[in-house]
């Protein structure tokens, strides 16, 4: 079969990491870029390199959509722009991987995932961490039931602060969501995905204490979020959370991740060292799990080849027509979670998800 045409709809950080993804692939190619601004679209003419001369590039991803040169397009656009950008493209038969957060808000996700049941094409949402390799070994041993019941997830991200960012987009809240959206509905999607129960409850408290705070852009602070602890509360019962810190780059792992459940437990460590840890609590065993990155992955990037990986399987699933793997429900319950807690912290009080209209 021919390649699968590719269009990447914004060509910041993440848009050429999927420039990369798709041109190390032999089964896809990009056909198409569209980004508005120069500075990006000279990156991505960068990282496609020799090929760049054949690539049709638009300011508006409107002329890409209706330029009959694509065959799914993946959207890396700022955070902001995704509602109307995938307002535009849901109202096409276009197969589309929209990067992380789905939409700034929960309303906005609502729509999008109303949209999306309205028409038969794939919707993918971009929640590459599923499939880091120490987290997708660490989410196979819950599914194993070796755990037993599982009672308790907890993530640790302890990092450098957020990049900087065209136009400085990501500085404000208004335009990421918040850092709780922005940043962490990764780990709200991966406590979701291990839980298998919907949240009832959050409680958080965090601040900007150390990151950005003589930042000021057309007369206005940034205000994002650098750290936060979060709790979140399931309807099965379990209980999930999360330790931020944007201001920690001094340590041995970006990510380290914990279940437990009534017979043991399980962690992975993002870089790490190639290796899980299991424990049984009946023996008082802790034995080590190799993990490694696939050999199939053709680029790691910025994300230890998961998003090749995701990349790989939307382009699969594309041409056989399956369903997707990371749905705009997915998108929806990660946003959630983030936003729930963004509410928790200025109302310095618990937050219900019921409190929100999902319907």
């Amino acid at each position: 079969m021919d390649k699968l045409r590719i269009g990447i709809i914004g060509t910041g950080m993440m848009g050429c990491e999927h420039i990369r993804n798709v041109m190390s692939n032999p089964e896809c190619t990009v056909t198409a870029i569209s980004e508005p601004n120069d500075e990006p679209l000279g990156w991505a003419r960068l990282a496609l390199g020799d090929a760049a001369d054949g690539i049709a590039e638009f300011c508006h991803h409107g002329d890409l959509l209706s330029s009959g040169l694509v065959d799914a397009v993946i959207v890396a656009s700022p955070n902001h722009t995704h509602h109307g950008v995938l307002t535009d493209i849901l109202l096409t038969d276009i197969p589309v991987l929209v990067e992380k957060p789905m939409c700034t808000t929960v309303e906005d996700c609502v729509d999008i995932v109303r949209a999306a049941h309205s028409r038969k094409a794939l919707t993918w949402v971009g929640l590459e961490y599923r499939y880091m390799a120490p987290i997708a070994a660490l989410l196979d041993v819950i599914r194993t039931g070796e755990l037993g019941s599982l009672k308790m997830f907890a993530v640790r991200e302890h990092r450098f602060p957020f990049l900087v960012k065209v136009d400085n987009w990501n500085r404000f809240s208004r335009n990421t969501g918040g850092t709780l959206v922005e940043k962490c509905c990764h780990f709200f999607d991966l406590m979701n995905l291990a839980i298998g129960s919907r949240p009832s409850r959050v409680m958080a408290s965090g601040g900007q204490d150390v990151n950005h705070l003589d930042e000021w852009y057309d007369g206005q602070r940034s205000d994002i979020l650098d750290n936060a602890y979060v709790i979140v509360e399931y309807d099965n019962g379990v209980r999930a959370m999360l330790d931020l810190s944007m201001f920690a780059e001094a340590g041995r792992n970006e990510q380290e991740i914990v279940a437990v459940g009534n017979r043991g437990k399980v962690e992975a460590f993002v870089p790490g060292d190639g290796l899980i840890v299991v424990g049984n609590r009946d023996t008082r065993e802790v034995r080590t799990v190799p993990v490694a990155v696939s050999k199939d992955v053709n680029y790691t990037g910025a994300h230890h080849g998961a998003s090749y990986v995701e990349v790989t399987r939307f382009c699969q699933a594309v041409r056989e027509g399956s369903q997707s793997e990371v749905t705009v429900e997915d998108g929806l319950w990660s946003v959630v979670i983030g936003a729930a807690a963004h509410r928790s912290i200025e109302e310095q009080r618990p937050v219900l998800i019921s409190e929100y209209a999902l319907d």
